[in-house]
């Protein structure tokens, strides 16, 4: 257990100068980033949970039904050929994260990364109510396995799975829906093994994360932490520590020593125990938790508060701020030119769709009669969210088209092939027969602005 205790005598970190583990245990801290920091969690959490049981025009607001290509986006549907668009969502998300790092820091990865929201809104909540404040924790961590210590570590790690499992099953609703995900823990596992499968592995990694490996996953496994130092530039807002106004450190009556009164209270309350005090640094999730503690200090000794605070590397060394600077400028011309093309292709984007495809086989046939026989087929795509009505007409003049339905109704993100057999006459052939084109009108009934015609050539000999 000896590696469970703070490490003294060498530079903080959740890891030790030989690489082992340096297990964290922050202390309690309040103050208003801490306050809205917990109230966003809550909100986060809340919506998370909250949205499979939402409905919008008869379906959840939010379900990727994978196993059948189906997909409802607050009321929108798509469907597999609209997977083109994602690339529009994840690399606008991305580009917001650039954008914001580059504005206030790692502010996403201290308020709203779901790593941060379960593990801080979560996980260490239970593990606080349960095994008490830091200096108890750290103390029953040290001590022989007693009673008290063997029921209160049981009791967390089973609060820990209920949870993991919690977790895993609202994410598991958002593509199998939640009266599925209802249905499938009543029945036998075996009926579902996909299912369960993803369930108890997201359970099992979650669990695993929470309860172990925590801010490792910050430090060692996500490369976010690792991109700040070209995301950032001195005029971004960081966690900082105002080192004219602290140094040198000293006791709060000595009148040579700075502000810092070398409390260590911001290190203790830190989630990746650093010591803010030593500079910008990599493990650094810009939680705010050192500038409660410190301004919490500050109040006691009767101080200004702010020697920990939110400002960029030029404001703590008492230069010039500048908001507006070359990489802003940047983003925001990419941002522009990222929108226009994302407009512009979500236009594109049909209600429906129809192709008017050749049947497999033989490219054309003749008949006994010396006619000319092509076999067509239209696939129609409703992506509307309710049933739909198609008329199907030829604009045809010199094939003879031969359309059995002239009318289908194809309900929500459901597909159907309508054959269709293209004639020419014998006594209609000539040298252009090969060149001629089928053309068909398809109207969405109710919609004549969504009216398009297919089109495909006909084939003959000597094509």
């Amino acid at each position: 257990m000896k590696n469970q205790l703070p490490v003294l005598g060498q530079t903080t970190s959740s890891l030790r100068r030989d690489g082992h583990r340096n297990w964290v245990h922050p202390a309690d801290v309040k103050g208003r980033f801490t306050s809205l920091r917990r109230w966003g969690f809550a909100a986060l959490i809340a919506i998370y949970a909250v949205t499979p049981w939402i409905t919008i025009g008869g379906h959840p607001a939010v379900f990727l039904d994978i196993a059948r290509r189906k997909f409802y986006l607050f009321g929108a549907t798509f469907n597999a050929q609209d997977f083109w668009l994602s690339f529009f969502l994840f690399s606008g998300i991305g580009f917001l994260l650039i954008v914001a790092t580059a504005l206030a820091g790692r502010v996403w990865c201290g308020y709203a990364c779901p790593q941060t929201v379960f593990l801080e809104g979560v996980f260490r909540r239970i593990e606080r109510l349960i095994e008490g404040p830091r200096s108890k924790r750290i103390k029953r961590n040290a001590g022989p396995m007693t009673f008290d210590k063997v029921w209160r570590k049981t009791v967390k790690h089973v609060a820990f799975v209920v949870s993991a499992l919690a977790v895993a099953h609202i994410f598991l609703s958002y593509f199998v829906s939640l009266p599925g995900v209802f249905e499938m823990v009543q029945r036998n596992p075996a009926e579902h093994p996909e299912a369960f499968a993803w369930a108890m592995g997201m359970a099992g990694l979650m669990y695993g994360n929470f309860a172990f490996f925590r801010e490792q996953l910050c430090l060692i496994v996500c490369p976010y932490g690792r991109l700040q130092s070209v995301l950032m530039d001195n005029d971004s807002i960081i966690v900082g520590y105002d080192e004219k106004r602290g140094e040198p450190r000293g006791k709060a009556k000595d009148p040579d020593a700075g502000a810092c009164v070398s409390c260590s209270r911001c290190v203790t309350v830190c989630p990746t125990g650093i010591d803010i005090r030593e500079g910008l640094q990599l493990d650094c999730i810009g939680c705010a938790n050192c500038i409660d503690a410190c301004d919490e200090v500050m109040g006691k000794l009767g101080r200004d508060p702010g020697l920990i605070r939110y400002d960029s590397l030029n404001g703590l060394e008492g230069k010039a701020k500048r908001f507006i600077r070359p990489r802003l400028f940047m983003y925001v011309v990419l941002g522009a030119v990222g929108l226009a093309v994302a407009s512009y292709s979500l236009q594109g984007r049909t209600v429906y769709e129809a192709n008017l495809l050749r049947q497999p086989g033989a490219p054309f046939v003749v008949t006994d009669d010396g006619d000319v026989r092509n076999a067509f087929e239209i696939h129609l795509v409703n992506k509307l969210e309710g049933d739909a009505t198609f008329r199907i007409r030829s604009l045809t003049d010199d094939v003879e088209l031969v359309i059995p339905l002239a009318e289908v109704t194809i309900g929500s993100l459901e597909g159907t092939h309508i054959p269709i057999f293209a004639t020419v006459l014998q006594e209609d052939l000539d040298g252009r027969s090969a060149g001629r084109e089928v053309r068909i009108e398809v109207a969405l009934d109710g919609a004549p602005e969504e009216t398009r015609v297919v089109t495909a050539t006909f084939l003959a000999p000597g094509n």
